[in-house]
Order: structure tokens, then C-alpha cells, then sequence
């Protein structure tokens, strides 16, 4: 019997056991395996929405095995320690398992670039819960603020910082800017609108990097019209309880930092030791096999492609890109065939602004405003697994027109300074 692994049930890891399923169902000598420490798909794109209260989070999500349906491959929740790859074994949480192929697409993790303080002090904002505690630690200053007698303490409570000016950064800032000023504000009666800041700062010279200058641009002015700091050439060096450290020496006293810089590779230990890129992502040759291990593919964000940077931007498309070709380029090593190398490269980005406002480049066409919000909208839509959570998102969006977002807290903030100083169970805590 062969044993094809797959390590990761992202957007990678899910495309390489699509097409391995395709072309193997029938083939009873093999047998198929998808490893990952969550049971579901995380459509990203939707985080922001998540924060902001537009969208419910398990609307954004898809259980692995309702996407296998009556497919053959067995799916495994587990959490992977290890890879040996000279002798084929993967450690588990629990257990080990052989395999004579793998594929590794366990993804990414957030970069910290070993700054200090940004575990301790600041939210990241990569996955489903991240998105989850930020919100609730969002309606919990809220809540502070909304009985806050000193009108420079409210502001300083309600001083959202997002550190990272790429595409997670600014489209998070902006649905914080439509939260604050659709619900917060008109729904807590002690909250005005001057008091609550949005900082965006940018360690580069201009935000959205890799975006046309004209949309970076366009961008930029946007957020500056709805009231929203950017502070670029501004580098943090240290993350403190209640401020950030600057390079310039500066302290900018903050109610909340949001880490929201990017990623690096998952640092999955892999033995032996492969090369890996500054980012720590798995360095693969152009058919996506890990250089001295032979059976041993890698896919999406946990990777880089030596040699073609655009090839290895942290991306849904490339990701899925990348599952296609390491399963097209197993088969072809189990069939005796040549490999295929990598030929990907961005078609174009989509950058959401808030409220009825996008940048897009698609194929060399450049726009923005209401019909690229349209646009930037239908085409997550479309995006989105399955006609179900489609429709619940769509659903989402259209009850936000009518009815006030969700203001309930569904856990305890954990980093709340004026919680912690609070008897529990005391009648007059605040939540």
C-alpha cells in the first residue's frame, strides 16, 4: 500500500488532495491521508469583517469533511511535532505515521521579526480566533469608554493601532473605521466621534506595497478622508503594555496593538535541516520539490520558490497554484513522467477600503470606489466554498443594512488592564 500524505488543510493542502483524488480515486493501492490541526477551511479574505462585526465567523469557515463529502481520502485533526524525511515519518501529537509521499503545506505564521513585546502586548491577526478575540477586545473598550468621565482617557482607550501597512493592515483599519463609525458611536451614548483613533503605521515608504502607485495613492487619501492616521516611515521596535516604541525614540501611548506585518514560514522541524529563505519559509525547487528529500513536495505559504519571487507571494491564488502542481508533479513522479515547473505568476489585487470603496487591478485595468467595492465583493462571493456559505454571507451583508451589528462579548477579554483589576463576579464589573 502507498501512503500519500498531505500535511495542512488550507488552501494548498486542500487543492493538492482535490487533484490526487481525481486522478487516484480508483486506485485501492493507494491510500490518501490529509493531516491538519484545524477542521475546517478559512476563507481569509473575510477576517476584517469578522473583527468589525459584519460578518459571523462560522460563516467564513468550511468543515473539512462537508468539502470531502464522498470523496475516498481520510482526513486526520492533528497537530504535526516533525518531518523526517530520510526515514518518511511525521510525528504527531498522536501518534507517527509513514508515508512514501508528502506534500507539506502547513502554512504560515505571524512575522514578528523578533521585536520585543509583540507576543506579550499585541493581537495578531492571522486566524479565525484572532479575529474573534479582537473583536470582542474592540466592544470591551467600548464598554470602558462608554462610562469614562475624562475625555483624554476615552480616547486614549479608544487609540486602535495596526501595525502593518500591507493588505491585511489597511483593509482591517478601514472595517474598524466602519465599526466605530456606523455602530460604536451611534450605539453607546457616552462614545462621540472624536473619540476614537485609528492609527495605520508603515515601516516602508508607502503603504500597499506591490500595488500600483496610482491605487497605493487613491488608497492613502481614502483612509486620510474617513479620519484614519497612516503613519509611514514609522518603525515600531518594541510593543509595551498601553504604547509602542519608535525608531525615532518616540512612546505613542495606544489602547490596542494589532500585529498585522505579514507572515513566516511555519517553523515545522524538518530533519534532516532543509534551506530555508529570511522569512523561514521552505526553500523548494521550481517543480516544488524540497531539495535532498526525495518523496517530499512543498506547497503555499510554508514555502518559497528558489528563483521566482513571484511565485511565492503569500496569496490564495498561489497557494492554489502550488497544491495543483505538487500534486500534478507526485503523480508524475509515481507514473515515471517528467515534472512540470512552476509557471505562476499575479494576475492582479483587490483591496477592500471600508463601506462602498475598493482598489482593484485586474489584467492591467486599474479602478476604484463603488464599482470596485461591487466587484471586490462578488468575486469573494463567488470565491467562497460552497453554495451555503455563500448564501450566509451574502445574508450577512444584507441584514447589516437594516439591523445594527452584534454587540455581545462571547469571551473575556484577556488583555484588559481595567478587567483584570476587577473582583470576578463582582456586580458592577465591567465586561
Amino acid at each position: 500500500m502507498t501512503r500519500i500524505l498531505v500535511l495542512g488543510g488550507g488552501f494548498a493542502g486542500l487543492e493538492a488532495m482535490r487533484v490526487l483524488e481525481r486522478r487516484l480515486r480508483r486506485r485501492r493501492d493507494v491510500e490518501l491521508l490529509l493531516v491538519s490541526d484545524r477542521n475546517y477551511l478559512l476563507f481569509t479574505p473575510l477576517l476584517p469583517q469578522v473583527a468589525s462585526s459584519l460578518v459571523e465567523p462560522r460563516h467564513i469557515i468550511q468543515p473539512i469533511r462537508d468539502l470531502r463529502g464522498a470523496r475516498r481520502f481520510r482526513f486526520r485533526r492533528d497537530r504535526v511535532l516533525a518531518v523526517d524525511l530520510g526515514r518518511r515519518r511525521v510525528e504527531l501529537a498522536e501518534g507517527v505515521l509513514g508515508y512514501d509521499h508528502v506534500v507539506i503545506a502547513v502554512g504560515s505564521t505571524t512575522a514578528t521579526f523578533g521585536i520585543p513585546g509583540v507576543d506579550e502586548h499585541a493581537l495578531p491577526y492571522k486566524r479565525l480566533d484572532d479575529a474573534i478575540i479582537l473583536r470582542d477586545h474592540l466592544i470591551d473598550l467600548a464598554e470602558h469608554a462608554d462610562h469614562e468621565p475624562d475625555p483624554a482617557q476615552r480616547r486614549l482607550l479608544l487609540t486602535i493601532a495596526v501595525v502593518g501597512g500591507g493588505y491585511t493592515g489597511v483593509e482591517l483599519i478601514a472595517e474598524l473605521q466602519d465599526f466605530f463609525h456606523s455602530y460604536v458611536v451611534p450605539r453607546y451614548r457616552g462614545i462621540g466621534p472624536g473619540d476614537y483613533r485609528l492609527l495605520l503605521l508603515e515601516a516602508g515608504e508607502e503603504i500597499l506595497r506591490g500595488v500600483h502607485p496610482t491605487l497605493a495613492a487613491r488608497a492613502r487619501r481614502r483612509l486620510a478622508r474617513e479620519g484614519i492616521e497612516v503613519l509611514t516611515r514609522t518603525r515600531v521596535t518594541r510593543v509595551l503594555p498601553g504604547a509602542l516604541e519608535l525608531a525615532s525614540g518616540e512612546r505613542l501611548p495606544v489602547g490596542l496593538s494589532v500585529w498585522a506585518v505579514g507572515v513566516q514560514g511555519h517553523p515545522l522541524p524538518l530533519e534532516p535541516p532543509v534551506p530555508r529563505d529570511r522569512l523561514g519559509r521552505i526553500l523548494v525547487d521550481r517543480f516544488l520539490r524540497i531539495p535532498g528529500a526525495d518523496g517530499a513536495w512543498g506547497a503555499g505559504d510554508a514555502v518559497s520558490v528558489e528563483g521566482r519571487p513571484e511565485a511565492s507571494v503569500p496569496v490564495i491564488p498561489a497557494a492554489l497554484a502550488h497544491g495543483r502542481l505538487a500534486a500534478e508533479n507526485l503523480l508524475a513522479a509515481l507514473e515515471g513522467r517528467a515534472p512540470a515547473p512552476i509557471e505562476f505568476a499575479p494576475r492582479g489585487m483587490l483591496v477592500s477600503l471600508g463601506e462602498k470603496d475598493a482598489v482593484v487591478e485586474v489584467m492591467g485595468l486599474r479602478f476604484s470606489g463603488y464599482p470596485a467595492w461591487l466587484f471586490w465583493n462578488a468575486l469573494h462571493l463567488l470565491k467562497l466554498v460552497g453554495l451555503r456559505k455563500q448564501l450566509q454571507v451574502a445574508l450577512d451583508w444584507s441584514l447589516a443594512r437594516v439591523f445594527p451589528r452584534d454587540s455581545a462579548i462571547m469571551r473575556e477579554p484577556t488583555r484588559c488592564p481595567r478587567c483584570a483589576g476587577h473582583a470576578v463576579g463582582g456586580v458592577g464589573r465591567a465586561a
